[in-house]
């Protein structure tokens, strides 16, 4: 059994898929949220050299991702124990060996890669052209205006895959995601910049 269709088959027996969606969507969209708050902070603040906003944005992005990981193993590794032991007791047999020890040992950590993962991707992502603009590529606007506008791509586009997962129309969704993250653009505009 490949690697992948391993861990589709722990996630099975433990009925996680549901929280590993969860999951991504969740930090995910808490990685894109704090990438345009720092994008927004810095384009309401006196110019600053990019290097140091890459600087400043990829710390935030790493500290998220590192957060995401040990957050979601710690406490979903407690939760697998708990649920292991109930197991145990209810069948009067050491499944340590079994697959659900398996799985009890191992899906904590995929949702931790999940968690994690989903708002550093996110996160480089939207930082992406100022890395561009960095590198010498020219843009048609400000590298920072480019970087918001990604930042509200991947809002809306997480909204669509919710849409489509919770079966609603996904524009709908996708919008609503979209207006969260104008309002909080437009909060920090009108309160940072003033």
């Amino acid at each position: 059994m490949s690697l992948f269709r391993q861990a589709l088959f722990l996630l099975d027996i433990t009925r996680s898929q549901g929280i590993v969606r969860r999951y991504f969507v969740v930090n995910g969209f808490d990685g894109a949220l704090t990438m345009l708050g720092l994008i927004m902070g810095f384009i309401v603040s006196e110019p600053v050299d990019l290097s140091m906003i890459l600087s400043v944005c990829l710390g935030a992005a790493i500290a998220l991702g590192m957060s995401g990981i040990s957050s979601a193993y710690i406490s979903e590794s407690a939760e697998r124990k708990y649920a292991l032991g109930k197991l145990e007791r209810a069948m009067i047999s050491d499944l340590h060996g079994s697959a659900h020890g398996v799985a009890s040992r191992w899906v904590p950590l995929l949702i931790g890669l999940v968690n994690g993962l989903a708002p550093l991707i996110i996160s480089l992502l939207i930082l992406l052209p100022l890395w561009l603009a960095h590198a010498g590529v020219n843009f048609p606007f400000p590298p920072l205006y480019a970087a918001s506008f990604v930042a509200l791509l991947l809002t809306f586009l997480l909204g669509v895959f919710l849409g489509r997962i919770s079966g609603v129309t996904w524009l709908r969704s996708g919008i609503q995601t979209l207006l969260v993250a104008l309002i909080t653009a437009s909060l920090i505009y009108f309160l940072a910049g003033n």
